[in-house]
């Protein structure tokens, strides 16, 4: 096999596997806390929660442009290998886990933290070890290859995590094989594979600088800042001094705070030692700056998305239409499906258009279609007819494949070749950082508008199920006074009802309810109708800002000016190889000149 296909077929490999563990956990949640025997009702359960869902992608951003500058010192390859086994070991911890109970689901936090460090370094390498081994006519239609893989791998996640949720516990000569186990078996065989494979056939080509330094300073003030930064926006999201969320909290305005200032600090020290973990000045360039932040505000705008609609699937519609809570993340994953579709139409074919036509115009296409998509969700009502939302998640997902490809291809042939692995990693970050930042945004608009009309819509829906008072005023107080409880409980795919009627049994003047009511109460579709008008108003809302800021993107991709590859001059067309350089610090320097200007080999 010619190497460049070798690079792409285990890039790719490594991303699907990398991406498709950050959400297959998303949608088997339900099986893993009935697995470990953790009740997801009880207070001390909710940090739990954020952290399998948000850890994963905190410790990745984190790390990711450390690994990308460590990669340009010490091979790609090498770090990339390296990455493998890491996830490869994490995989098989989170497999073979022995503890159950609250103890048991914190240590599946700890192995997913390493699993994230092992992704980082896969996340951080394969668009450097891609734009290494191809050439810049065929770049977008690698990266498209692989960014199908690294997209579709995290929607493929949710449709084996949900048919894996589905499958009952297997019995083999008096052994058990619970089910939640098999979710994190998935990836045991395929990164033990993927690993050797690696070490075997992958070898350094990149051009590397002598004599370089560590930049520790730097290096320790971005991963501080950025983690003080991600970890105050998920604490921010849980309930504090009686309010349900917890910005208001003194630790979390702290973090914030500290981490805003680290990161300022952090660019100062950038902008002045000899040798920085990441170049600023490569922000000079039009097609690096505008590539990096499109693909940052369109992570803001679409990495909630995700959750959102797993949400709405499992916890309003998929009740409404009658299916039972153990069939609901099976369904939920199935329903969508046209996402993935989408992308696999458009993400390789945009490929290879942009290496032809360029990547502004159908990148910008992609943005802006993604925007039209999302300002039509906001519109659509809570209980839709399925064609409708199928329609737009195959649009969507087509919108997200039209831009990965040739942003992804546009930034890296920006940049000069020692520096593309911390060109990897900081594309990587940001788009890491910008989901984090989504699911905090998207969060926050959702809790904030169920505090502010879930009384009242459950107070209709009680009134409907012939409950008076007090019963009626108390019930909804006490699910009103916890919409945070009221929103993960239907994402959880459980039926909250006997619980919340147990808390309004312990408050003064509570009244037994007859056992009829009691049962209209607990029926499946109950409390999906309750909170369906509240969770719509929020949720419209959540898509209105995703649209919003999906056109800023596309204004920004159209920015970054027509094609621009680093080392041919500005209107030569894209055939071949680069020209080789025999002095990589003579090529860095004389692209941006002594002062950062734009030389021959860049553009403003």
């Amino acid at each position: 096999m010619e190497y460049k296909w070798t690079v792409l077929s285990n890039t790719t490999l490594g991303g699907l596997l990398a991406s498709l563990d950050g959400t297959i956990v998303l949608i088997s949640l339900p099986v893993i806390f009935k697995g470990l025997g953790v009740d997801p009702f009880l207070p001390a359960s909710f940090p739990i929660l954020i952290w399998l869902l948000l850890g994963y992608g905190v410790v990745t951003a984190t790390l990711l442009v450390t690994f990308g500058r460590l990669s340009d010192m010490w091979g790609r390859a090498r770090m990339y290998n390296f990455g493998f086994a890491i996830f490869s070991t994490g995989s098989i911890l989170l497999f073979l886990e022995p503890w159950t109970g609250a103890t048991g689901a914190w240590a599946l936090v700890g192995f997913r933290l390493i699993q994230a460090v092992g992704a980082a370094f896969l996340f951080a390498n394969s668009a450097a070890l891609l734009t290494d081994a191809f050439p810049p006519n065929e770049r977008g239609k690698a990266m498209g290859v692989n960014q199908v893989a690294f997209i579709g791998g995290s929607i493929v996640g949710l449709v084996a995590g949900g048919i894996l949720a589905g499958i009952p516990d297997l019995h083999f000569a008096g052994l058990v094989l619970p089910t939640w186990r098999l979710i994190f078996l998935v990836s045991v065989p395929v990164g033990v594979i993927g690993t050797i494979w690696a070490y075997a056939r992958l070898r350094e080509i990149s051009v590397r600088r002598s004599g370089q330094k560590i930049d520790y300073l730097g290096n320790t003030t971005f991963a501080l800042g950025l983690t003080l930064l991600l970890i105050s926006l998920t604490y921010g999201l849980l309930p504090y001094g009686g309010q349900p969320m917890g910005w208001s909290s003194p630790w979390v305005i702290a973090g914030l705070v500290a981490g805003v200032a680290t990161m300022l600090l952090f660019l100062y020290i950038e902008s002045r030692v000899p040798d920085p973990m990441f170049r600023l000045s490569l922000f000079r360039n039009r097609s690096f700056a505008a590539g990096n932040s499109a693909a940052f505000l369109g992570s803001i705008a679409r990495g909630g998305i995700m959750l959102l609609l797993v949400v709405w699937f499992q916890g309003i519609w998929l009740p409404l239409h009658g299916y039972s809570f153990s069939e609901i993340p099976l369904w939920a994953g199935v329903f969508m499906m046209p996402l993935i579709f989408g992308f696999l139409t458009a993400g390789p074919v945009s490929g290879w258009i942009s290496d032809r036509r360029g990547p502004r115009g159908i990148a910008t296409v992609g943005m802006a279609l993604g925007s039209a998509t999302l300002f039509c969700l906001a519109f659509l009502p809570v209980d839709f007819q399925y064609w409708e939302m199928g329609v737009l998640l195959y649009l969507n997902g087509v919108g997200m494949g039209m831009f990965a490809a040739p942003n992804a291809a546009s930034v890296m042939s920006a940049v000069p070749p020692e520096n593309r692995g911390a060109a990897s990693g900081m594309l990587a970050t940001l788009q890491n950082t910008g989901q984090q930042i989504s699911m905090a945004i998207f969060f926050t608009i959702v809790i904030v508008g169920l505090s502010t009309g879930l009384g009242g819509s459950v107070s209709h829906a009680l009134a409907a199920a012939q409950v008076g008072p007090p019963d009626q005023g108390i019930l909804s107080s006490v699910v009103a006074s916890n919409p945070t409880g009221a929103l993960f409980g239907a994402f959880l795919g459980e039926n909250p009802m006997s619980v919340l009627l147990a808390g309004a049994a312990t408050v003064p003047g509570w009244q037994a309810l007859p056992p009829n009511v009691v049962a209209s109460l607990t029926a499946p579709h109950f409390f999906a109708t309750a909170i369906q008008p509240a969770f719509g108003s929020a949720i419209s809302e959540a898509f209105a800002f995703a649209g919003s800021v999906t056109a800023i993107a596309a204004v920004i991709s159209y920015l970054r000016g027509e094609r621009y590859i680093y080392g041919q001059p500005k209107d030569a067309p894209p055939t071949g190889a680069p020209p080789p350089l025999t002095s990589p610090d003579a090529a860095a320097s004389s692209a941006l000149g002594p002062a950062g200007s734009p030389g021959v080999r860049s553009r403003p």
